[in-house]
């Protein structure tokens, strides 16, 4: 099976500043890396850029969809109205960064000579 980029979009960058006046360090602020409208490309790797916490948070579903995930929609239809669409956060609890991940038609390319 060949593998397609997944586009990324920042939806929103949210800032709790209830939680964070509890427990947030003293001058957190909203999230330094990820704004509103930045669009990433992803496959097999962490596109440049973006923040390694969120791609932890988010890499599941950029596989899924990245691997054919265009042709369903994820948990049995009782989540997302769109195939190949997620709607997913990282999962920094007082700041998060919601993101439209979607499969694309572009062939990934791997960018290395793997090991065999």
């Amino acid at each position: 099976m060949s593998m397609t980029k997944v586009r990324i979009t920042v939806l929103k960058a949210t800032f709790d500043e209830e939680l964070a006046a509890e427990y947030g360090a003293e001058g957190l602020a909203p999230c330094p890396m990820m704004k509103a409208g930045q669009v990433f490309l992803a496959d097999y790797a962490k596109p440049e850029g973006f923040c390694d916490e969120a791609w932890k948070a988010v890499y599941q579903y950029v596989f899924a969809l990245a691997h054919g995930g265009g042709d369903f929609t994820f948990y049995f239809d009782d989540w997302m109205r769109m195939p190949g669409c997620a709607i997913v956060s990282c999962n920094d609890g007082l700041r998060p960064v919601i993101m439209k991940l979607e499969s694309t038609d572009i062939p990934a390319q791997l960018d290395y000579e793997p090991v065999r």
